[in-house]
């Protein structure tokens, strides 16, 4: 993969130590020289043709630069610096973001790339192309073929997915927004079978969606023609919003959890948990359908809207 340095006008220290860096053609000569293979100084000044003592310097230039990866390494004769490409491409952009305008890192997870759970039958997972394993199994969870999974079901319990934080530095967090598409889980289907599915991030309670029903009154706009008619069909889009204020779900308040209460780090990554609590008033279970069921072309999409 690709070493990128992308740099913006914003970056003036590094982009001036860059040129000075670059304005040399025997610097230049030296980044070519480190395309494949690593050197020390002593070889780089044999191949140039030019004094130790001067591919010091323009070695500890590049280094400056942040252009070359150096090691000191134990030789012969005392010790002698190792010089090793650091970057593939280096991207200058020559326009900035208009700091008035919200950014937005949005990242969508697979139904079936859960990273844990506890189902209870009915309960089941399925893919585009057929069911996986066999229904009723608790054990069919964890084949690995659950990746594939486009849509389970399950009469309790819960399913947890980990998501990546992907900022290095800190970011101005201003909401979260997390969207799915489920329903309730019983025998076939029932209209009116209402269940409370309930979501939490990084084990912080965000709030509680009544599912109305096990939606099978007609079929699922997306659903694969050997889906049988007569079970679970679609959902509905639940939309759970984390912002300064609190938690609202489908825009009506859900919780006083806020975004104050989270502490994210590219280290760990970020435990969402769906579930149907045991001690709810409606313990109906839950579907969950990916882009490939129901009525909604999406897998469960994680949005943060953020500002540098």
């Amino acid at each position: 993969m690709a070493k990128i340095l992308d740099l913006n006008l914003e970056d003036e220290t590094r982009l001036c130590a860059l040129g000075t860096a670059l304005s040399s053609p025997v610097r230049i000569q030296i980044l070519k020289l480190l395309y494949y293979n690593s050197y020390n100084v002593a070889e780089i000044a044999e191949e140039l043709q030019i004094p130790t003592s001067s591919a010091a310097v323009y070695v500890r230039s590049l280094e400056a630069a942040g252009l070359i990866n150096t090691k000191i390494q134990k030789g012969s004769r005392g010790s002698m610096k190792i010089c090793s490409r650091k970057y593939d491409n280096i991207n200058v952009a020559l326009t900035s973001d208009d700091p008035n305008v919200d950014k937005v890192y949005s990242i969508s997870v697979p139904i079936g790339c859960y990273s844990d759970c506890k189902v209870i039958p009915t309960c089941g997972i399925a893919s585009e192309k057929g069911i996986i394993g066999q229904d009723d199994r608790p054990d069919t969870f964890f084949l690995p073929e659950h990746y594939s999974a486009q849509i389970l079901w399950t009469c309790g319990g819960f399913v947890s997915y980990k998501i990546p934080w992907k900022f290095n530095s800190p970011v101005h967090l201003k909401r979260i927004l997390i969207t799915f598409e489920a329903c309730s889980e019983t025998f076939n289907y029932k209209e009116d079978w209402p269940s409370d599915i309930s979501i939490s991030l990084d084990g912080h309670e965000c709030g509680t969606w009544r599912s109305p029903a096990d939606h099978g009154i007609r079929r699922g706009k997306l659903n694969p023609n050997w889906w049988a008619s007569g079970s679970t069909q679609y959902g509905e889009l639940v939309t759970l919003e984390i912002s300064e204020d609190g938690c609202t779900i489908n825009g009506k308040p859900s919780c006083s959890t806020n975004l104050h209460d989270f502490s994210f780090c590219s280290e760990k990554p970020i435990t969402l948990r769906i579930e149907n609590k045991p001690d709810a008033e409606y313990v109906g279970g839950f579907n969950l359908f990916g882009k490939g069921f129901g009525d909604y072309e999406q897998d469960i999409s994680i949005s943060f809207v953020y500002s540098d």
